[in-house]
């Protein structure tokens, strides 16, 4: 695909839905990917749910992909259908969403809006404006798109940086009306949502910060799986449109949050590997990475160091190959721990290994001349500091 083609609508202002009566409190529930690992959070977020009006009886917590998936994904698209045709929702038209997120890191201001599917690539080789930053496991792919494929919305989790060292586009958004005000449950901290009045002149602001001869603009900070199912399903349904219908499809378009990579609460962590097995000791007796650098073998929740390299990408995608190996003879099972705390929870029952975390300054640089990051490099914040669902938009 020729990107540089690719018209200024590479961002688009979505026709956004947001609970009509709801209480926001029990509405937002955290991204689906996080907390994988303890079913403790997602039975607490279920009970606090039940008989109530929330996104958590839209999305598909991933903890629970092995568990019945083709029977909770028929019940996730009946619930969709039931909240459009009752009136759960109201429309907000014309504009973004400025989403102000008060955790204790501090308040990550970013904007909600829609960005075109055909200006993005989660394939390395192909340089478009709107670029994942890790490697794309294909593997996990296939239940997400299932996911997709039979839903009339979609709810993001999905969250672009931007690399804005000025502040340009937020001094450029005018404040309106404030459509969303509250705390957020299981310790997610506060968030308030204001519409934004003047769209097209944001949009603007955020096309002039478009670099390189490639004219990237955005990377993908959280969410790559999700935005690459979201771009399967679309290539899978412009295939029976024409071009008049592709431009105007509601599955061209993909709702994001994004900010600015300088925002002073957005905080860089390591995702830990976390390896099931018996036997840690034997799994740390082989390690045979080297470096300037360390890592943290974790057993029994007690930390030791770990020589690891100091080009962390590098030495992330050494560790993969080892536990995959590791794996391969012996057995086991690995998992992707966001948060030092569960990981030395987790580290009663296998052996943990606690990463460095990259430093955000070098974030662009690294995407720009390296390409894809390996899988899981990164975290946006403590995994209860995640995007919650609030906003969503139809893609049928």
């Amino acid at each position: 695909m020729f990107y540089k083609s690719v018209p200024e609508e590479m961002i688009g202002i979505p026709q956004i839905l947001l609970p009509a009566h709801a209480d926001v409190y029990t509405w937002a529930v955290n991204a689906c990917d996080q907390f994988t690992g303890d079913a403790k959070y997602w039975k607490a977020v279920e009970e606090l749910t039940a008989g109530r009006l929330s996104t958590y009886h839209l999305v598909f917590p991933e903890i629970y992909l092995k568990d019945c998936p083709e029977r909770r994904i028929q019940a996730i698209n009946a619930q969709m259908y039931r909240y459009l045709s009752e009136g759960v929702f109201r429309q907000v038209d014309g504009g973004f969403v400025l989403v102000e997120r008060t955790t204790a890191s501090g308040t990550r201001t970013g904007i909600v809006l829609a960005i075109d599917l055909e200006a993005y690539s989660f394939r390395q080789e192909e340089e478009a404006p709107v670029r994942s930053t890790e490697a794309t496991v294909l593997d996990r792919l296939p239940p997400r798109v299932k996911i997709r494929e039979g839903a009339p919305l979609e709810l993001p989790h999905i969250m672009l940086l931007y690399n804005d060292p000025h502040g340009k586009v937020l001094s450029a958004a005018q404040r309106g009306e404030v459509l969303y005000d509250s705390d957020l449950n299981m310790g997610g901290g506060h968030v308030c949502g204001t519409y934004i009045r003047n769209a097209e002149e944001v949009r603007r602001a955020f096309l002039s910060l478009r670099q390189g001869a490639d004219g990237m603009l955005f990377a993908v900070g959280d969410g790559n799986h999700s935005l690459a199912a979201a771009k399967l399903c679309w290539e899978k349904v412009k295939k029976g449109l024409d071009a008049g219908q592709q431009a105007i499809h509601p599955a061209r378009y993909a709702l994001c949050e994004a900010v600015n990579i300088f925002d002073p609460a957005l905080d860089f962590h390591p995702i830990h590997r976390f390896i099931k097995i018996s036997d840690p000791e034997k799994f740390f007796s082989g390690w045979n990475i080297r470096g300037g650098g360390s890592a943290g073998a974790v057993v029994c929740g007690k930390v030791s160091r770990l020589p690891f390299p100091e080009d962390i990408p590098a030495g992330i995608r050494m560790l993969d190959n080892y536990i995959a190996e590791y794996i391969a003879q012996n057995g086991g099972e690995v998992d992707y721990i966001h948060g030092d705390d569960q990981l030395l929870e987790l580290s009663q029952s296998g052996a943990g290994v606690m990463l460095p975390a990259i430093k955000k300054s070098d974030f662009f640089s690294l995407i720009e001349t390296g390409g894809n990051l390996p899988q899981k490099t990164f975290s946006l914040g403590e995994g209860n500091e995640k995007r919650y669902y609030i906003e969503a938009k139809r893609i049928k």
